[in-house]
């Protein structure tokens, strides 16, 4: 059964900086979402709210608030925000400390790590509850350098790249996910941020807390323990960041340690500048495009959409545009689904398709 946990995310569901908690709403693996703390928007529907279907996912105003209402305490607190800043603030600090003598566990995505914090480890001690810092990364003893092992497996292995950070690319890897498995693949999905860690994910690190060093190493070793494990017939993995993102140099990593051989790039076409970064205009998705070929060696097989602050005519007119002017299956997974991207696939590694057994409608 999975443990019930309820998602911090004051003044931020729904936006960028809500990514955590927007991706936990979206899918868990791991845990039963019972609640979204974020008083802004008490007393909505999370998912209704996110995505205009309703889940049954309550949004509260606090958490005296969600424990007065909820039939019990949540097991997990998750801090679901992912500010630029990396750390708590102290009213944060203070909630923490609330949820924690209330018997909640904390998991902790920042790169504030709580475990080194000898007050949270006094209180965990105190209340007998756990802290899972997601994004702490192993000793550097145990941690991997590239070692080519990877050359030696014939796996295709796709890569989710995109144009910007918080664009959406986990959010498509993981739909791409389910619905290749739908068809009957068994396939390994690698996560590399800490929401896709959080949501269940297998196989990961999260690859912005790892040293330059290391970060080739790691991918690479998360891979091969999941090519080792499953024996999967297509591995994919989530990119971060963007390649031309001057601020991050995690999808230079992602693609030397996973080495794809194929890559899917999203972009959101109405997103005039970088989300934390707004002196900084975004790319263009051909751009991107040429520079993904060029530094991956790696062919770019489709295109995929965020749609915001886009209305459905505009959709339809951009994937058009794209498809006739990038010569590339286009679409918006979370849209339309991920029927083309799957076909992308599938010309790109014809031997796949005779794993399929489930013909797409």
């Amino acid at each position: 059964m999975k443990e019930c946990a309820i998602v911090y995310c004051e003044d931020k569901f729904g936006t960028m900086d809500g990514k955590t908690a927007n991706g936990l709403v979206r899918s868990s693996r791991n845990y039963e979402i019972v609640g979204v703390i974020d008083s802004t928007k008490a007393g909505m529907d999370a998912g209704e709210f996110l995505f205009g279907i309703k889940n049954g996912i309550p949004i509260f105003k606090d958490l005296p608030h969600a424990l007065e209402l909820l039939k019990k305490v949540p097991d997990q607190f998750i801090y679901g925000i992912a500010p630029s800043e990396a750390f708590l603030k102290k009213a944060e600090r203070n909630l923490l400390f609330y949820a924690m003598e209330q018997g909640m566990n904390i998991v902790n995505p920042l790169h504030e790590f709580f475990t080194n914090d000898q007050e949270f480890v006094e209180l965990s001690k105190k209340y007998s509850v756990t802290i899972n810092d997601v994004r702490k990364p192993p000793e550097k003893k145990d941690m991997h350098l590239f070692s080519g092992r990877i050359l030696s497996i014939d796996t295709p292995i796709i890569a989710v790249l995109g144009t910007d950070s918080a664009i959406g690319k986990r959010t498509t890897s993981v739909l791409l996910e389910d619905a290749l498995i739908k068809q009957g693949l068994n396939v390994a999905f690698i996560a590399t941020g800490q929401t896709g860690l959080i949501q269940g994910a297998k196989y990961g690190v999260a690859i912005d807390a790892i040293p330059s060093q290391f970060m080739t190493g790691e991918i690479e070793n998360q891979i091969m323990k999941a090519w080792t494990n499953e024996k999967p017939d297509i591995i994919i993995v989530e990119g971060q960041g963007a390649l031309s993102h001057p601020a991050y140099i995690s999808s230079c990593g992602i693609i030397r340690g996973s080495r794809p051989g194929a890559v899917i790039v999203q972009h959101a076409p109405k997103r005039e500048h970088l989300g934390d970064f707004s002196y900084m205009k975004m790319p263009t998705v051909k751009s991107e495009i040429e520079l993904i070929e060029t530094f991956a060696k790696s062919k770019v097989i489709a295109v995929t959409i965020n749609h915001e602050n886009m209305s459905d005519e505009e959709l339809d007119h951009t994937i058009s545009e794209y498809e006739n002017d990038l010569k590339l299956p286009t679409t918006d997974a979370l849209t339309f689904g991920c029927d083309k991207l799957i076909s992308s696939i599938f010309e790109a590694y014809p031997a796949l398709k005779s794993k399929q057994t489930v013909t797409s409608q």
